[in-house]
């Protein structure tokens, strides 16, 4: 049985189709999902979607890439945490890849989650995109280690995930581990100790082969599961197992 520690449920071409998505999910032995926020304005509709299904959960944050959005302050971020079936903060951490300019601003939202986090008592959900050095710097400088959490939908480097675990985060991988051009992150896949490995969907998006250029759906974490086994010379079940274990130890997810 799989967990999805991350997608996006309350997105437009989802959320309408969320019966057929959990049909979906029970066929390919998908149990949870773990519904991701990305701005506060739209939040309530995450938090309605854990609150209404017994096997969905969420997060609450602000994105890296959303630039006119209200900031969130740690009082708030706090706050909303201790929400029913709130198990998570973030979607928070930098991305370089499609802003320029002066980002501070982002590096400041990056530093009010973790402390938000790290009051609340909350594990992280971390989004890093071109900007490793100074994600991992802040998450030192902020002691993100107090907290802990996921470096989600990893795509980095060797050096860049065991810096990482030596934070005391876990690494997700998502569909792009199936790409065939993923070389250097199966190598990373096969490196990361499997009491730290979780597995992730970031549905709608990357969705996985034989599905790529399509809308992704938490049905599909198990294609991930299937190709990180491979990837390790494991069994699928032994994948699924372990990984919906970290899951359950990290997010609360029942078992």
């Amino acid at each position: 049985m799989f967990v999805d520690s991350h997608c996006h449920l309350d997105f437009p071409e989802l959320r309408a189709e969320l019966p057929q998505l959990q049909d979906a999910m029970r066929a390919h032995g998908v149990t949870h999902a773990l519904c991701i926020a990305v701005e506060m304005t739209a939040w309530p509709q995450v938090h309605a979607l854990a609150a209404e299904n017994a096997n969905l959960y969420a997060s609450v944050g602000v994105h890296p890439d959303y630039v006119d959005t209200p900031e969130p302050s740690v009082d708030l971020l706090v706050t909303k945490s201790h929400e029913p079936k709130i198990v998570a903060i973030g979607e928070t951490g930098l991305d370089y890849y499609r802003l320029e300019g002066d980002l501070e601003w982002q590096r400041a939202r990056f530093r009010t989650h973790i402390r938000a986090a790290r009051e609340a008592q909350r594990p992280l959900v971390i989004h890093t995109r071109s900007a490793a050095d100074d994600t991992l710097a802040i998450m030192r400088e902020e002691r993100a280690s107090e907290c802990g959490g996921v470096m989600h939908c990893f795509t980095e480097t060797w050096d860049v995930a065991a810096a990482a675990l030596d934070l005391g985060f876990h690494i997700s991988f998502s569909g792009i581990v199936t790409f065939k051009n993923a070389v250097a992150l199966k190598d990373v896949a096969r490196r990361v100790p499997l009491d730290r490995m979780l597995i992730e969907t970031d549905s709608p998006y990357l969705a996985p082969v034989p599905h790529r250029g399509k809308p992704n759906e938490p049905a599909f974490v198990s294609i991930v599961g299937a190709a990180l086994a491979a990837a390790r010379n494991a069994e699928v079940r032994e994948i699924a197992d372990l990984t919906r274990a970290n899951a359950a130890r990290v997010f609360g997810v029942e078992r």
